[in-house]
């Protein structure tokens, strides 16, 4: 059988990540199946039965990238002559005769938190992934043979908002392996830690406005570590990007904070469940579904930052603290299963 893959988009970050596990995971496990590797740029190398083939000018602007998913890209796979075709990058290639596959990890579309505007600066991009973009997403689930997702949560709104079978959508939930053993460091209930970014959605004023709350009520002792190369408060650190190693190392002393309103599936909180620790989290139903049933968890409502102010103080005084729980079973290997989705 042969395989397309198309991942084009893929350069960085989690997307690049995800074309790397799932790369490895075919050269260490499938030897009988052909496949081919559509992508932006020489990410990966060719085996005996991988091929890589890069389309650099597909990737140079998100016009072209639509006009290869839309018009050219059909003609280019076709002439491949694949017998499946699966896209990870959200959005398959209309005009392909091979049965299709389609793992959407884009979640700004399917969310009903927040309404991004076309007329805030700082919301425009986002508005465009929302509104422009996920319509093109939805278009594309339903002329999908089949949909990979990563939570519950999306397969359910993706079923609301496209009227697609949900039989015709799996969810795959990504296995989140953390080694503690290696990690030997003492939890301090003074210390946060939120691994984050610039993004509007990551919701980091409202960790700058509940440590103003809690500067009003004389509560200083204690500090905030972000991935941030700045900060506006005095009791948040900004530390810049850390390695993963040192991200786990956060986890395992510090208490997690994780505001996020908009996530697929949000890494750091299954990560820091493996480590026990304590974990403030915004009410979404990402994170509900990720930390269902674990006792170190704690939610609060991602735009009130006083319910969030109110959670950092009882983890201060030593009003919440960290048990020790019994860990979930990693379960099966998720590109296993995915490989046995686009193979039916």
């Amino acid at each position: 059988m042969r395989i397309v893959v198309n991942d084009i988009a893929a350069s960085k970050g989690g997307a690049l990540s995800v074309l790397k596990d799932f790369y490895n995971f075919i050269k260490e496990n499938d030897r009988e199946n052909e496949w081919i590797f559509l992508l932006g740029d020489k990410y990966l190398e060719d085996t005996d039965n991988i091929r890589i083939i890069t389309l650099p000018e597909v990737k140079k602007s998100k016009l072209k990238k639509l006009r290869f998913d839309f018009l050219g890209g059909k003609k280019f796979i076709n002439n491949l002559k694949p017998d499946r075709v699966i896209s990870l990058q959200n959005i398959i290639t209309f005009g392909v005769k091979a049965p299709q596959t389609v793992y959407i990890h884009q979640s700004i579309p399917f969310q009903s938190v927040k309404n991004f505007s076309f007329f805030k600066k700082a919301e425009r991009k986002l508005a465009v992934y929302q509104h422009i973009i996920g319509k093109i997403i939805m278009s594309s689930a339903k002329k999908a043979d089949h949909i990979i997702v990563q939570t519950e949560w999306i397969k359910a709104a993706i079923a609301e908002k496209t009227r697609v079978c949900p039989q015709k959508i799996s969810v795959v939930s990504p296995a989140v392996v953390v080694d503690t053993t290696v990690i030997d460091v003492t939890p301090k209930q003074n210390l946060f830690f939120y691994p984050t970014s610039s993004a509007i959605y990551k919701n980091n004023a409202c960790i700058e406005k509940a440590c103003e709350i809690l500067e009003n009520r004389g509560i200083n002792d204690y500090s905030v570590r972000m991935t941030l190369n700045q900060s506006r408060h005095t009791n948040i650190k900004a530390i810049g990007y850390i390695s993963r190693d040192s991200v786990l190392r956060e986890y395992a002393q510090a208490t997690l904070v994780f505001p996020s309103y908009i996530e697929s599936f949000g890494y750091p909180l299954a990560e820091a469940e493996m480590l026990d620790s304590v974990i403030l989290a915004a009410d979404c139903p990402y994170a509900r579904e990720v930390l269902q049933d674990y006792e170190n968890a704690y939610f609060f409502d991602p735009f009130a930052p006083n319910k969030l102010a109110d959670l950092m103080q009882q983890v201060i005084c030593g009003k919440i603290q960290r048990q020790s729980t019994q860990q979930r079973p990693v379960g099966q290997e998720p590109w296993k299963k995915v490989l046995e989705i686009v193979k039916r």
